[in-house]
This record gives structure tokens, C-alpha cells and sequence, in this order.
């Protein structure tokens, strides 16, 4: 099995942070014996996402993306998944039952539309749960490629990678 390994964000390539999810990514895949054949880090770009996705299609078994879910205006991974897999974002019940019930427990503020627009999720994506943050995950297939998508924050990333893989 093949699988390609891809960051998202602009504070990877202006070098503002660290890539550390594919060094973690990469020792997960290789334990259960899926060998990572490329490793690219892409900035916060709806094309450029889903220029990744295309390219990626039948050329790779396993896509797993981090980073491009959060709250911000330029987290749009979930826009270009809908773009590529021709689909459209749906709110999640479990999802926002999630986000609500953290800021329950942590905030005294109600959730506000950028938290609650992270419950949207492409309506034919398989939901992959954050128990430590608001970004959920998600997968979808297209031809013979998985394509996984996880939060870029390494403290949310990593549990889920391990739990889903």
C-alpha cells in the first residue's frame, strides 16, 4: 500500500512553525506496514488543496492531509474536499453536540457561527471525532484512494491518527 503524506498551511512554508505531523504520520503508517512514498507541505490555498487531491487520485492508496480545518477564514480543506468529491457541507449533529458540550465545560460563552461552522462536514464524508478540540476529522474515497483529513494541531492529530488507523 501507498500513501502520500500532506500538510496544510502557510505558517509550514513561511517556516513560522515546525512540520512535526509527518515525521509522526509517517511512523504510524510504516508500523502497520504502509510505505509513505511522498511527503508535501502546501499553503492555505482552496486550489491548491484540491490540485493535491486530484493529483493524488489512483496514484496513491492513502492520502492523509493535516491541517486547513479550523475556525479561521483560511481553513478551507473541507471547502476543496466538496469541490472535489462534488459534494456540499452539512452540519453534523454529533459534531456540534461535541463543540457545544466543550465549550460548556470550558467556556462560560456560548459557541459563536465560526465554532459552529466547524461542525460542517461534506455530506458523504465519514465523520472522524476530535475528543480534544472542535476540528473534526474526516475520510472519503474516490477511486482506489482513501483520502483522510486530520486536524494540524499535533495534540488533536495524533490521537485521532491513532484511534482511526
Amino acid at each position: 500500500m501507498k500513501a502520500k503524506v500532506v500538510t496544510i498551511g502557510d505558517e509550514i512554508l513561511i517556516g513560522q512553525i515546525i512540520d512535526t505531523n509527518s515525521v509522526f504520520i509517517t511512523k504510524q503508517l510504516i508500523k502497520i506496514g504502509i510505505e509513505v512514498k511522498k511527503i508535501v507541505s502546501i499553503g492555505d490555498s482552496k486550489q491548491e488543496i484540491f490540485n493535491t487531491l486530484k493529483d493524488s487520485c489512483d496514484v496513491f492508496d492513502l492520502v492523509i492531509l493535516t491541517g486547513g480545518l479550523g475556525p479561521t477564514n483560511d481553513d478551507i480543506t473541507k471547502e476543496a474536499f466538496c469541490d472535489f468529491f462534488e459534494d456540499k457541507l452539512v452540519h453534523n449533529k454529533d459534531v456540534l453536540n461535541h463543540i457545544e458540550n466543550l465549550f460548556k465545560k470550558f467556556n462560560d460563552n456560548p459557541i459563536n457561527e465560526l465554532n459552529r461552522a466547524q461542525s460542517l462536514l461534506p455530506s458523504r464524508a465519514t465523520l472522524i471525532p476530535n475528543t480534544f478540540g472542535t476540528a473534526a476529522g474526516m475520510s472519503m474515497q474516490k477511486g482506489r484512494t482513501l483520502y483522510i483529513s486530520l486536524p494540524g494541531v499535533p495534540f488533536e492529530m495524533k490521537p485521532m491518527m491513532e484511534s482511526f488507523i
